[in-house]
């Protein structure tokens, strides 16, 4: 039997990480996890050289952080919230 490598580790955990994400009620938990799992999947995706896996979940990725900024700032600014 071979042994598992680290690059298909990288892409189980990465899996793992959006399944759970896919779970959280709270938003913030979700965009966390869900970040890291496309960003594991960034790393997994390039070291195969399965680009469309790569770059889809760059652009999932920046979509997270977008969302998180927005988040946070709406947080810490009242006027924005209530937009």
């Amino acid at each position: 039997m071979e042994a598992v490598n680290t690059i298909e580790i990288i892409g189980y955990a990465a899996s793992v990480m959006v399944a759970i994400s896919l779970m959280m009620k709270d938003i913030i938990w979700l965009r966390c996890l869900n970040f890291t799992g496309c960003s594991l999947f960034v790393i997994y995706g390039a070291s195969i050289e399965a680009w469309p896996v790569a770059g889809m979940n760059a652009f999932v990725a920046c979509i997270n952080i977008y969302h998180l900024l927005k988040l946070y700032r709406n947080r810490n600014n009242p006027k924005l919230a209530a937009e």
